[in-house]
């Protein structure tokens, strides 16, 4: 039996998918449950060494048979769940199963729910329901810490999404419209660069280390205008924010609609803190891992090649160019049209030839396959 075999489940999602590449690469086995042995990313997980995928479905009536495979003999497991089925079903199915077996430190990406704290604020449903899973694990005794991440910097696109669309404007600019008040500071995570780290040093710190706790996944802490200036600085573009209602340009599920309505309301109106009031980052996360991919770094390297395998040719157009302006509170720039120090110009995703080499872009394009589902939506908010 392995020293350190670990069991995830929605591993093709991009926090569980980060924890199996590295703890692949220090040699530790993985079993990852998957929806299917299909896609990107689950073939990029079955080709590393130590990991052995699990197919099947959490939503069927296999579930607890499934679990019963997927944590036999495990000694550590990262579970998160998503609100594809009956998420808290699921959640404790999964906590019940991990108890039979024995695992001695579960993880469990976990976030808040708004309406304990006492302020009259509604809970984001897709957030409760990961809140009363975390109190259903506290409940079984189980060795466990549990994670609550920040917005992905992966969220962001140009595509018609809700929330973290970058629309393009026809001067090569980008606006975000958000309902998130200009200066109230939000947590912000590369959740494909850094959970992984983060997670395994978790692991190796152990659960009597931690003793239950709550640990932020969020390695920077901007405002909406601060975070606007770092992406202009990092994808060479002016960036502008516009503080206004959530924009749906397309069909969402109604339980998605609805978790962006009390949002708005929650985090916008009501201008609740993204984790509560008592949650403290970004020092705790930077404290695990040091190596974080900041948001500017995120815009410079991967925005421009995500956008690319996703079809869009912006970064071709020439514009990658711009002048720096005022400095904001957190001493970073705002921009408008030449060159800054710092920034360098966007080439975009595919296959390059250097001195005769073969030069590949590292990034996983669309790396939750069901993400582009009508149903599913992806991303911490």
């Amino acid at each position: 039996m392995p020293t350190k075999l670990i069991a995830t489940i929605n591993s093709t999602g991009r926090q569980t998918a980060s924890f199996i590449r590295v703890a692949s690469a220090v040699g530790w086995h993985v079993r990852a449950q998957v929806r299917a042995n299909e896609g990107i990313v689950a073939e990029e997980l079955a080709s590393l060494p130590n990991v052995e995928l699990i197919e099947g479905d959490l939503t069927g009536p296999g579930l607890k048979p499934l679990l019963s495979r997927l944590f036999a003999g495990a000694r550590i497991a990262f579970i998160n769940t998503t609100h594809w089925g009956d998420e808290v079903a699921i959640g404790k199915a999964c906590a019940d199963a991990a108890k039979k077996a024995g695992v001695a430190h579960y993880v469990y990406s976990s976030m808040p729910d708004h309406s304990v704290f006492g302020r009259e604020w509604r809970a984001l449903p897709l957030w409760s329901s990961k809140f009363a899973i975390e109190n259903y694990v506290r409940q079984l005794g189980i060795p466990a810490t549990f994670i609550y991440t920040g917005i992905y910097n992966n969220n962001f696109t140009s595509l018609p999404y809700p929330l973290f669309q970058m629309e393009l404007q026809d001067d090569g600019s980008f606006v975000w419209q958000a309902p998130f008040h200009p200066n109230d500071p939000l947590p912000w995570l590369d959740a494909e660069h850094d959970i992984g780290p983060a997670l395994l040093q978790i692991f190796k710190m152990g659960p009597s280390h931690w003793k239950g706790q709550r640990v932020t996944m969020a390695f920077e802490r901007l405002t909406p205008l601060q975070a606007c200036a770092r992406f202009s600085r990092g994808v060479g573009r002016p960036v502008r924010y516009v503080h206004g209602e959530i924009d749906i340009k397309v069909s969402l599920p109604s339980g998605y609609r609805e978790q962006l309505a009390i949002l708005q309301e929650t985090l916008g109106d009501e201008r609740a803190p993204y984790f509560g009031p008592e949650l403290e980052y970004p020092r705790e996360a930077r404290g695990i891992w040091e190596g974080y991919r900041g948001l500017e770094e995120y815009a410079r390297e991967v925005f421009p090649d995500e956008e690319y395998a996703n079809g869009l040719r912006w970064m071709e157009d020439g514009r990658s160019g711009f002048e720096g302006g005022d400095a904001d509170a957190d001493g970073v720039e705002s921009v408008g049209m030449a060159s800054v120090p710092g920034s360098r110009p966007i080439t975009p995703g595919g296959v390059s030839q250097t001195n005769g080499l073969q030069i590949t872009s590292a990034y996983t394009p669309k790396s939750h396959p069901e993400g582009m589902g009508s149903d599913f939506f992806v991303g911490s908010v």
